[in-house]
């Protein structure tokens, strides 16, 4: 019985692992600047990540190739984030300015 609870759960969280891959892959398709993008990607990235590792680990049960994806995982976790800061400082470095409108600036009205 605990076994196909597992296994419920591991698909559940593969399943929503692969939800945020694609919500990220639509983001970073569909939003209009740089910054816009990689910020989907990045935080749909991370949200991935921690999902279908689990998902994975729960499949593989207490075991060594647990304890290797959780390592893996943590290698991720601490590199992913680390890669978007770097690109989007370089990106900023290299004069690529954010877009700051605010919607109180289309309708000419105040932005506070």
């Amino acid at each position: 019985m605990s076994e196909l609870v597992f296994d419920l759960l591991s698909w559940v969280l593969l399943c929503l692992g692969g939800g945020f891959v694609l919500i990220g892959g639509i983001g970073a398709l569909r939003l209009p600047g740089f910054y816009t993008r990689l910020h989907a990607a990045s935080l749909t990235d991370t949200m991935a990540t921690i999902l279908i590792f689990s998902g994975i680990m729960l499949q593989a049960g207490f075991s060594l190739a647990a304890l290797k994806l959780l390592a893996i995982m943590l290698f991720l976790l601490l590199t992913g984030p680390t890669a978007s800061y770097a690109l989007a400082n370089a990106a900023l470095q290299s004069g690529l300015r954010p877009e700051a409108e605010w919607v109180g600036d289309k309708h000419g009205g105040d932005a506070s």
